[in-house]
């Protein structure tokens, strides 16, 4: 039984800790530039094929470069833990203070029990302040 608890609490720090970089942003960014400069040259082909039917023909082209044409910005990518993993770190840490501290008869049990379970309130609590902010 302290085997399998030990084991639980380890998993759920290591799942906490856990972080994904976000790439692919900037790959789909510099695919739709591609895809927007390729469009452009055909733009371009076909504003200046002549025209078979008409005698006297006047184009206007403006050539303006819409807002969306300009580079990406380039996303800093976050350093340092996130709140998910704060919040399962501090929830681990407190809880199993509480548990040692609650539990009178086997201090070690009421840790882990406690770590266990302040782990896994932090990190929803953490998890949750990560989405909002876009984590």
């Amino acid at each position: 039984m302290k085997h399998l608890l030990l084991i639980l609490a380890i998993a759920t720090v290591m799942v906490s800790c856990k972080s994904k970089a976000k790439e692919d942003t900037q790959v789909l960014s510099a695919t739709q530039l591609a895809d927007y400069s390729e469009f452009l040259k055909w733009k371009e082909a076909q504003t200046t094929a002549p025209v078979a039917n008409h005698k006297t023909v006047t184009r206007v082209v403006y050539k303006t470069t819409p807002a969306y044409a300009t580079t990406a910005p380039v996303v800093a990518k976050k350093k340092g833990w996130s709140k998910a993993a704060k919040g399962a770190a501090i929830g681990a840490g407190s809880g199993a203070i509480l548990g040692a501290i609650i539990n009178k008869r086997n201090r070690a049990v009421g840790a882990v029990i406690g770590g266990v379970l302040g782990g896994g309130v932090g990190y929803g609590v953490g998890r949750s302040q990560d989405k909002k902010d876009g984590r």
